[in-house]
């Protein structure tokens, strides 16, 4: 057993953290936009949950604005590549759910403001 934190090798460089590792999924996902929203789609809500272990498997478990988005057959694989730019990534997994249903209503009161909504 090892204490303190954990640490994953990126081939092209040093240890990262697991907490790095997180911070650089966020950031890859912050480059991601909705076709139809002019926000990313980290902070828009879409991102239900992220899933991410020492080894650098990361599952993504996300959304989109509405089922009948015209991207939603490639999206996830958009979200995938991208991800797997990030370093430290050595595995990704992107599952699609409509369930709960995404909602405008719970985005962050700053995306609100950008959006012109409030």
């Amino acid at each position: 057993m090892i204490d303190g934190p954990q640490f994953l090798r990126d081939a092209a460089g040093p240890p990262v953290s697991v907490e790095q590792l997180r911070e650089n999924v966020i950031a890859a996902l912050r480059t991601i936009f909705d076709p139809e929203i002019p926000v990313n789609i980290y902070d828009l809500g879409l991102i239900y949950n992220l899933d991410i272990d020492q080894d650098g498997r990361v599952g993504v478990r996300m959304t989109l604005t509405a089922p009948a988005c015209p991207v939603a057959g490639t999206f996830p694989n958009t979200v995938e590549s991208r991800l797997y730019e990030a370093p430290g990534v050595t595995e990704v997994r992107v599952e699609l759910v409509w369930d709960p249903p995404w909602n405008a209503d719970n985005l962050p009161e700053a995306v609100k403001l950008q959006l012109h909504l409030l």
